[in-house]
Parts: C-alpha cells; structure tokens; sequence
C-alpha cells in the first residue's frame, strides 16, 4: 500500500504552486534576452504564437495526463504514462520526469543559492562603493571559489548546502504545509518586488543619478519589432525554446502536482490560469526590469555587448548590483533585495517542484514517508551537484543545463503529445481535458494538439539538431549544410571545443581546454548513469507490482 495518501489543501495554493513551478530565473534573466537577440517586438509575435499552439496544448495535456495517473494513485511519469498505454516502453521514457528534475535541481539550486547569497551581500552593503568592473569581479571571484567576502571558508559551497537544507526541509513538510505554504507567501512577494523594480524601470530620467537615457530609451529598444527577423527560423526555435523554459513543460512536475488533484477537479482553467500568470510575470515585470535599467544607465550599445557576451546572467549578476547603487546606497541595498529575493521566490517554488516526482515515486513504488524521501532527493542532488559547484568553469553547469534543462524537455515532450493524441488516443485525451472544466476549451484545440503540437515539437527537435552554422537556413539549404556548434549533433561531437584545441599555441591554454574537455564528457557520463540507475529502479518497481498482483 503506498504511502502516498497528500492533496492540495485549496485551488488557490496548486494554482500559485503551478505558476510558481512555471516562474523561474529565466523569466527575468533569460526572456528579455530573447526578445533582444530575436527581433525586439517582433519576437512577441512567434513567442505568443508558440504559447497558444505548444504551451498552452502542453500544459493541458500534461495537467490532464497527471491527473488521470491519479486516479490509479500515480504520482511520477513512469507510471502516470504507463496507465494511458500498457507498452512496457512507455515507463522508460517516463523515466525523464524523474531524471530531468533531478539532473536540473542539482545545477538550478546553485543557481538558486547564488540569488541567496546576493540577497544577504545586498543587504550587508557588498556592492556599495563597487564600480561596474568591480562588481563584476565579485561574481567571477564568488564562481571560482574565490575569497570570502562575508569570511566564510568556500562560501558558494556553503550557500548551496544552506539552499540545499531548505528546499529539502520545506519538501519534507509535505504539499500543503510545505510547497503550497511557500508558493502562498513567495508569489505574491515576487510580484510586488516586481512592481517595484518595474516602477522604477519605467521612471529613469536622462541626467539623474548618472543616467544617460530615459526609461523609454530602454522600452522601445526592447520592443521596437524588427519584422525582418519573423522570417528566420532561428527566430521562431528561440522562440518555441523559451516557451519550454518558461512554462516548465516537458519536465514531469506538471504531472506530478496534478496527480494530486481530486478525478472531477477543474484542470482546464486551473492549466489557462497558471499559465497566464507566467506569461504576465515574464512579459510585463521580466521585460521591464534588466533591458531598460541597463540601457537607461549604460547605453544600447553597452547592453548589446553586455547581452551578446554574458547573456542575462551576466546583466543580473555581474551588473544590476552596481546599477542600483545609483539610487544611493539606502534604495541601491533595498533594491538589490529585492531584485535578488525576486529570483530566489522564483528560484525556489521551481526547484520545489523538481523534488516532487522522485518524492512520489519512492511514497507510490517502495512505500517511504515522506521525509526520508525528501532527505534522499536533498542527498542525491547534493552529490550530482557539488560538481557544478566545485567545477563551475569547466562547463559541467553549462553541460548539465544543455542536456537536462534543454534537450530532454524537448525530447519527453514529444513523446508525450504523441502519446496522448495518438496513442492513449485523441478522443479519450479530449475527455480527459474537459472533464470538469469550468471553461469552454475550443474545440481547435482539439486539431492543435493531435496534429500541430506534436509537428512543431517535431520541427523544434530537428531544427536544434542540425542548426546551420550561424543560424542560417536559406544559405545552408543552397551552399552546403555546415552544422553550427549549438547543434546538437556538433554539442555531442565537442566540436567547439576540440576546434579551440586545434588552434590553441600556449601550453596553458592547452591544458584548460583539455581538462574542459574532460569535465564535459565526465558530466555526461555522470547523467548517463543517473538516467540508467532511475530506469534501473523503476524496472524494480515494476516487478514488485508483478509479485503483488498489482499489474
């Protein structure tokens, strides 16, 4: 008998715990970088079209594919998908929606105790008195296990672990008293921090405290469309790419948490009203942070190579801190709170959710509480994550972000619109999304996700498989097909990196690249083993239902 037997404690709490799920780093960090890279305005266009063809059709297909698992006391992929077809196949691609959580908790919540750790620089006054340049050797000096500010020996190790204890804790507290709880207080408070930060992004005036440009510098360079780039393939993959990253969708926490709703619960509105939440906290508070307080004191040409060099992360980390002592130093440490606390809220309701399914899974198959369960995902992600930590500039956080947190969404995603609308069955699939529903769902919908969804997941797999060199698909098609290094034929190959070698003169250099080489491939190794142990469990369990007559 599993000793699972939790629920949500009110349609509030698992919708603020959805959208929590959905709401991440990347909504600040990651979107307006997008929207920059892809177009300005223009990227808006295929970004909400690819949330009402894909991300909307996902997050209906899995809310109902959970809750259905449910009914039969499924609260993990392997066995939610093997109810809506009996295949033996169909537990092991199951398989990514405990991985995948596992794989990402154990980088993510790095990156989480980075906001953590700021939060707590913020306030003892760190970045006060820092120029730009200083500020963003801090963040180089923090990665790199370099000195302490505060005098704590390791201190990037030593906020993982506290990061670490207390999504583990707060797990063991269960769905109700834990995850919905934090999800109630962490919402909101990422909203008015948002607000916040938004407010004063949108009243930036050139000549005051040293900005150069005026809040509608930034807002139209952001959103200015660039209708040329609606044309480029590269354009519409990002695009579908971030509709993934922001929705959590192809992971397994949707599952999981609608697993715990009751069979006649609503799951169509509760799917539409998480998932709306998202796109206002990314489309409004996420483009109205970083871009335009970046541009109103630094310039566009300064973003632009901010952006193209270190990405949203080196904008949020390496820069935001010292831009907001430009307020002083009272409203400069207030806003950095609240710029950092805003990513750890939106940091920790996602990792939350990404113990959630190994937590399950070990309550419905081998019948633990809940508190050793949570213990051993708080140990298990402790051990495959230290070596992000500890081996942060030989790419293994980057290794494990591209294969976990990128490619396998992709890939279970695929599998499970192909499951549901063709195999499980597009009839019964429609049921399933509309029982109980307290909206109309359109009967479009009904065409969208057997025969669109899985065909742009198709596309979006394919096109990240042989990305052209550059991104450019008409000269690839018409001069010869040069795979660029983002593929994913030429990440596996370490084209990249063996190039470097090849050209590399300095001894030095040499050995960095080949000691990279070797990170790389050892965290691939290292996932590889972490999928087969899982797949190598769920087979156990599999047989223990055989031996009970459970199957």
């Amino acid at each position: 008998m599993s000793a699972n037997k939790e629920s949500w404690g009110s349609r509030v709490g698992l919708i603020l715990a959805m959208a929590g799920n959905a709401v991440g780093l990347g909504n600040f960090l990651r979107f307006p970088v997008q929207a920059v890279q892809n177009g300005g305005g223009a990227f808006i266009i295929p970004y909400l079209i690819c949330f009402l063809v894909m991300g909307i059709p996902l997050l209906w297909i899995e809310w109902s594919m959970g809750r259905f698992g449910g009914k039969f006391g499924h609260h993990s992929t392997p066995f939610i998908v093997d109810t809506m077809h009996k295949n033996r196949l169909w537990k092991y691609i199951g398989v990514f929606g405990i991985w995948t959580n596992i794989a990402v908790a154990s980088y993510y919540c790095y990156l989480e105790s980075w906001t953590l750790s700021y939060v707590f620089h913020s306030l003892g006054g760190t970045f006060s008195g820092l120029d730009q340049i200083g500020v963003s050797n801090f963040f180089d000096e923090y990665v790199n296990l370099g000195e302490s500010t505060f005098g704590i020996p390791y201190e990037p190790i030593f906020f993982f672990v506290v990061c670490l204890l207390l999504n583990t804790w707060i797990l063991s507290q269960g769905l109700a008293k834990g995850v919905e709880r934090v999800a109630k207080i962490g919402m909101p408070l990422l909203i008015v921090f948002g607000m916040f930060l938004a407010y004063k992004g949108f009243t930036i005036n050139a000549g005051e405290n040293g900005a150069i440009n005026d809040s509608s510098v930034g807002l139209n360079f952001l959103w200015t469309p660039n209708f040329d780039e609606l044309w480029s393939p590269t354009v519409w993959l990002a695009a579908a790419g971030q509709i993934f990253f922001t929705l959590s969708v192809g992971m397994g926490t949707i599952h999981c948490y609608a697993s715990y709703v009751r069979s006649k619960d609503d799951i169509a509105l509760n799917a539409m009203s998480a998932g709306w939440m998202n796109e206002f906290v990314e489309v409004v508070l996420g483009a109205s942070i970083l871009i335009p307080i970046s541009i109103g004191y630094l310039g566009i040409d300064g973003v632009v190579d901010l952006v193209n060099s270190q990405g949203g992360l080196g904008l949020g980390f390496r820069t935001l801190p010292y831009l907001f002592y430009q307020w002083g130093d009272v409203l400069g440490a207030i806003a950095g709170v609240m710029w950092f606390g805003l990513l750890f809220f939106a940091g920790i309701t996602s990792s939350l959710a990404m113990g959630t399914p190994w937590i399950g899974f070990l309550q419905d198959e081998f019948n633990w509480n809940r508190r050793p369960a949570a213990w051993s995902f708080g140990l298990i992600v402790l051990v495959l994550g230290m070596p992000t930590v500890l081996f942060f500039k030989y790419g293994v956080f980057d290794e494990y972000d591209y294969w976990a947190g990128t490619v396998s969404l992709v890939v279970f995603a695929l599998f499970e619109s192909i499951l549901f609308a063709w195999v499980f069955g597009m009839n019964k699939g429609w049921r399933e999304i509309t029982s109980g529903a307290d909206i109309k769902v359109p009967g479009i919908y009904k065409f969208i996700i057997k025969f669109v969804t899985p065909l742009l997941l198709l596309w979006v797999f394919i096109g990240s498989l042989i990305t052209p060199k550059g991104g450019d698909w008409a000269g690839a098609f018409s001069n010869g097909w040069e795979l660029d290094d983002s593929s994913i034929i030429n990440k596996i190959k370490n084209s990249n990196l063996k190039r470097q070698l090849a050209e590399a003169t300095d001894p030095a250099v040499i050995e960095q690249l080949q000691e990279t080489l070797f990170f790389v491939n050892a965290s691939r190794i290292l996932l590889v083993v972490v999928f087969l142990s899982i797949a190598g469990l769920v087979y156990m369990a599999y047989k223990k239902r055989v031996r009970e007559g459970r199957i």
